[in-house]
């Protein structure tokens, strides 16, 4: 049995520039951060002939193009197994839906684990170029890059997105304070919306091949508030990097209608008002997680739980995607 976990990731700056759509013409750039909440998969041969699948559903087909998870499907293809007998397991300290870039970590930890099987290591680029071949080109999902690479890499880690689909990855410079500090003022909470990034990063995608010029403006802007967002923290100025995120969150909204809600409005303004310097929705927007900067933890904390909303509480991972067993 081959058991692998792959992080989930909260963005720090430059969200929506690791698209294809956006990168290929202007670059990319983006801060991540892995946190200690995972994405696990096991992968083991059964005693008889077929694929067995385990996730939010139960599967049991002889053939892989009958397997109906599409992103399983496409693993399994990629690594040719000529007559599948498999049995893949799935499970998650957090759902789907939530912002947390689940999809790209799942794909991080069931390629580690079939390429574990087969006895075959992957350097983390290699591992997220090929979770980005099965989502983005042959899944023709309309999303970035960073979630596979974040899952990958793991740590707070700056990624540049070139023109010509290679990507550099480089760990942010920060002091044992600073990255202390960062990882003690940042807090996450669950707004209780789950959706599917698709249609909101799908007009993005649309918007920006059509040369909307709003929807590059605000991009062009976002890369720049994320290098800002870089020079801030390798400086130590934790406090300047929770008004960049105040800002970034201003101009995301304006990115497309579908971004925030009027709850989520009402609870980020809460939380400014009791101690958050800034904050956003993790993700492409309109549902999953608020996360703030503050050095008010308990008046944030306070606030929030009044208005009825869970915090997870988490820490930074500096291993990415692993195998933890076999």
């Amino acid at each position: 049995m081959i058991i692998t976990r792959s992080p989930l990731r909260i963005t720090l700056g430059g969200g929506g520039t690791d698209l294809p759509s956006y990168y290929r013409e202007h670059g990319g750039f983006v801060i991540a951060a892995a946190i200690d909440k995972y994405v696990y998969v096991t992968v083991m041969r059964p005693f008889t002939e077929g694929i067995y699948l385990k996730y939010s559903k139960l599967e049991h087909v002889q053939n892989t193009d009958d397997v109906e998870h599409p992103i399983i499907r496409e693993g399994i293809r990629m690594l040719g197994f000529r007559t599948p007998q498999i049995e893949i397991t799935t499970l998650a300290d957090i759902p789907a839906g939530t912002g947390l870039g689940s999809s790209g970590s799942f794909s991080t930890a069931l390629l580690k684990a079939l390429n574990a099987h087969r006895r075959r290591l992957l350097h983390p680029n290699e591992l997220a170029e090929l979770a980005c071949d099965i989502e983005i080109n042959r899944l023709g999902e309309p999303i970035g890059k960073q979630d596979q690479y974040i899952a990958a890499y793991g740590g707070v880690t700056c990624f540049t997105f070139n023109a010509d689909d290679s990507v550099q990855a480089c760990p942010l410079k920060l002091s044992m304070d600073a990255l202390f500090d960062l990882e003690d003022n940042l807090l996450l909470f669950f707004t209780g919306f789950s959706r599917s990034a698709g249609s909101i990063l799908e007009d993005q995608k649309v918007r920006t091949e059509q040369s909307d010029q709003g929807m590059l403006k605000n991009l062009h802007y976002v890369k720049e508030l994320g290098l800002r967002s870089r020079e801030a923290l390798e400086h130590g100025k934790n406090g300047l990097f929770g008004e960049l995120m105040h800002e970034h969150w201003e101009h995301k909204r304006r990115r497309s209608g579908g971004m925030s809600k009027p709850q989520i409005d009402e609870w980020y303004e809460l939380g400014r008002k009791n101690g958050a310097i800034g904050g956003k929705l993790v993700g492409a927007g309109g549902g999953g997680f608020l996360l703030f900067y503050t050095e008010e933890h308990r008046r944030l904390r306070a606030a929030m739980a009044k208005a009825g909303l869970e915090e997870v509480r988490f820490r930074f991972d500096f291993e990415g995607t692993k195998v933890l067993f076999g």
